[in-house]
Parts: structure tokens; sequence; C-alpha cells
């Protein structure tokens, strides 16, 4: 059984009361990946202490040789990709090929970072007094709290760490306690390619450990990623302490099938969004509103698709659907299968834990999908996390919109359709952070914003260009070359 230490100013050092805890394997449950520190304020403050010691240092590095520093990041994950995507499967069950499209999308964040430190661009704008120049740069925020769930243990962490490393930034970094060794081994990587000691720390532990991080009076800014409920707690932190933040939280995203739709495109589509990462992502596909005329063609179809999907451990070639997380999941779906019986809706696939051959020892639950269900249930407004997909008929494109936007998230949506007009208007009547056209709700590219509105999120961005704008500050630059004191409109008389 391997030990684990956190990471604090180049050090690995074990957590400061001598507490851990295990990380096992989702489909395997005797399989124990390692023991990890269980780490609290005492931890956490010498974490802050470390990153804010590296600050300056790191905050004046030209920016050009810090994107070096992300370039060579990018090509170690390359050359890993393979090894560290199986040691993601064996750690939080998603399949094999998934968790190579995750260390994927490490990689091209790594080089879009890297490729934006030469593209911090601030503004020059005319002076309304002569002889003198305006201008606005762009400086480093701070220390950065960065705090992310399991399913997208190397993907998300990069969307943050990597471009804020590339604006100057240090941090304090707590992976999930679901995911902990895939959380050390990206560190790793990024230390490797040469980024300095202090400039990235490395907490393992639970929610203490995530909540020292928000309260500590050194830390400038947090970023989230979990459950609304918890994020709106991190937000309250943030905002007595007057903290930046950016929160990516929940989904219940819609998937809208229109009478005129590619049926071919929809049902993989559905399939997909709604079953890939075992239903297990923020942008899951967990409701199919689907107009009336091709309602039973497309369930019959559903059905057929997802009753066959292999359930097993990702790291075995055949598996297409692996384990939820543990065992409180799959006690919380247990208990929105009941909640959706009681409602009225049907179970017309799964509904039960999954317990054939090589599923024994695992978390594992059958592809779920319900019918019959209405708009304003418990099961298609509360976000389930896994895989269960609610569907919901619908006459018209305009009640179709009010079903998608009648709950309280708002991460991704989509519509499947050939009229270009609907397409246009859901562009923008779909009250989401996200929307995509003849595609699933899943499949966030790394160069593009992401995030979400209403509960899902807070009005930041991870990834793409948007993110810059968290990890730095904009400061304002006027020279005034005219030898003398010019007054400008806020002190001059009318």
């Amino acid at each position: 059984m391997s030990q684990h230490h956190n990471l604090i100013g180049g050090d690995w050092t074990p957590s400061a009361s001598g507490q851990t805890f295990e990380s096992r394997n989702p489909a395997r449950t005797s399989d124990v990946i390692g023991v990890f520190p269980q780490s609290d304020a005492a931890d956490v403050d010498a974490a802050v202490q470390a990153a804010r010691a590296a600050f300056k240092t790191w905050s004046t590095m030209p920016a050009p040789a810090r994107g070096d520093i992300l370039r060579r990041a990018g090509d170690l994950l390359t050359e890993r990709k393979d090894e560290l995507a199986r040691a993601m499967t064996r750690e939080m069950g998603k399949p094999f090929f998934e968790t190579k499209g995750d260390v994927q999308e490490a990689i091209d964040t790594a080089y879009y970072a890297a490729s934006e430190t030469r593209r911090m661009f601030g503004h020059t704008v005319p002076s309304e007094l002569p002889n003198k120049f305006n201008m606005t740069i762009r400086r480093p925020l701070g220390v950065v709290g960065v705090i992310t769930a399991w399913n997208f243990p190397v993907a998300v962490p990069s969307w943050n760490l990597l471009p804020g490393l590339a604006a100057g930034c240090t941090f304090v970094f707590k992976p999930s306690e679901e995911a902990p060794h895939s959380g050390e081994l990206f560190v790793r990587i990024l230390l490797e390619a040469g980024v300095p000691e202090g400039v990235i720390n490395l907490v393992q532990g639970a929610g203490a450990a995530g909540a020292a991080i928000a309260e500590h009076p050194s830390v400038d800014a947090i970023s989230f990623t979990g459950s609304s409920e918890t994020g709106a707690k991190i937000g309250e932190t943030c905002g007595r302490m007057l903290k930046r933040y950016l929160a990516e939280m929940g989904g219940k995203n819609p998937i809208i099938a229109m009478d005129d739709a590619n049926l071919d495109l929809v049902v993989e589509g559905v399939l997909w969004g709604a079953f890939g990462t075992t239903g297990q992502r923020c942008t899951a596909t967990s409701r199919l509103i689907v107009h009336e005329s091709i309602h039973d063609e497309v369930v019959d179809r559903l059905k057929a698709k997802a009753g066959a999907l292999r359930l097993g451990y990702g790291n075995d070639d055949a598996t297409e659907m692996g384990p939820v997380i543990n065992q409180k999941a799959i006690d919380k779906i247990a208990s929105y299968i009941a909640i959706g019986k009681q409602e009225g809706a049907t179970v017309a696939l799964g509904g039960h834990r999954a317990d054939g051959p090589g599923l024994k020892d695992g978390y594992f639950w059958q592809p779920t999908i319900f019918t019959n269900v209405k708009a304003g249930m418990r099961i298609e407004q509360e976000e389930i996390f896994g895989p269960v997909l609610s569907v919901i008929k619908v006459s018209s494109y305009d009640e179709a919109i009010a079903v998608a936007n009648g709950v309280k998230y708002g991460l991704s949506s989509s519509i499947y359709t050939n009229d270009i007009r609907l397409a246009y208007r859901a562009m923008h009547e779909l009250e989401a952070g996200i929307t995509y056209i003849n595609a699933p709700t899943i499949g966030a590219e790394a160069h593009m914003p992401f995030g979400g509105v209403k509960a899902t999120g807070n009005g930041h961005r991870e990834g793409g260009w948007e993110v810059f704008e968290f990890y730095t500050e904009t400061k304002t630059v006027y020279v005034d070359y005219s030898g003398g004191l010019q007054r400008a409109q806020i002190d001059n008389e009318a």
C-alpha cells in the first residue's frame, strides 16, 4: 500500500496531524490505490505561505518563459498519456478511452496556455488631453486556491492551473478526495516540466481542507468545481473576505429533439451525453425533451442501445461504461429511482444496481431511463449525477424551451433540428452557458470558454481566452509627458 504526501514549498510532507485516508478503485473496491494525507488548516497555511513566497519571482518571470515551461508540460503529458489515463481509470472509474480524452484536454490546454503567454494584451486608447498616453496592462492576480472535482481529475485542474501559471499566479491545489492520486500525478508532471518550488502546492484531503483554503486571508482568489450547495458556502466566504471567485457547479442539462431531427443523430447523441462517464459529468444529458411525434421511436431505440452497453472495469478493453464513484453515489441514485416512481414516472430501462459477472466488487448501476416524466418532478429538476435519463414529451418548440429553462441550473443545452430558424432561436433562448446544435450536451473544447448561468456558475469562465481575465488584474496606466499639470474632466469645471 503506497504512502503519499502533500507538496509544500517543494517538499513532500505528511499532514501536520498525521491523519490519512485511502483511495480505492470504484470498480474493484478491494484495490487500494494508496494512503493520502488528511490535511487541515495547518497544512493549508504552510502551503499558502509557500505560494506567497514564490509569487514575486514567478510573477516577474517573462510570460513567454513561463510559456516554455507549460509547453514542456504538454510534451510530457503527451509522452505519458496512456500511463496517466490508466492510473486515472483505476482511481475514478471511467473507461480508458475516456481518461485518454481527459489527458488530451490537458495537453491541448497546456499548448494553448503556452501560446497565450505571448498574447496577454492590454489596450492603448487616446487621451482627452494633449501629450498624454493612456493604456492598460495585465498583472497576475496572486495566490489562488483551486478546489476540483473527481470526475475530470486532470482536465479540470488543467483549465485552471495552466492558464493561471501562464498569467503568473501561484497555487494551492486541492484535488477531490476521490481522485487524489490523479491530482498528484498531474502536479508531478508540472514539476518535471520546470515549475519552480512553491509555485504550485498540493494539499490533499476532504472538505475541511477546502474550507481552510477559502478562508485563508492570504489567498487572493478561489476556483471551485463541485456541487452548487458547497459552491454557495464557499461563495459566502469569498464575498465576506472580498476574494475573487470562479464557481462551476451543478447541471440538469437538456437535449431537445424536434420532430424534424435526424433520429440516428439524436439517439447516438443522447446515448453518449447521458451515459458517457456513467452520467457523472456536470454537462451530462439528464433530460431528453422530445417531440411527441418521434417520442416512441426515440425511446425504443435508446432502450435497445443503452441496454446493450457493456459495464465493467474501465481498463478492460471491452468496457463501455464504468462504475459510479462510491457507495454514497449508489445510495443517492437509488433514492431518486424511488422518488421517480412515487412521482408517477415509469422506469423504462434499468433502475437497479448492476451485479453481473465482474461487477459485484464495484459500484455499478444499470443505465436507467425514465419515461412519463412531467416538468416539475424532482427527477426532472434535481441533479442525480449518475446514469439516469428523464424523458419529457412535448408538443412544440415553445413548450420544449419552457421545459428546458424551467430548472435552477444553466450549464449546457442542446437542440436537434434541421430547421435553421429554430436552431438560431435556441442559441438565444436556451438559458445556459453552452448550447450545442445537433450534438449532445458534452464535448467542451480547450480553447473555448466553459461555464454556466443561474445555480451553475457565477459569471466567470474556465477555459479559452476568458479564463485569463479571471487570473489577471487590469491595471490602468496614464503617462503625462506635457511637463505641466493637466486636469482630466473629473477635475475640470464644466
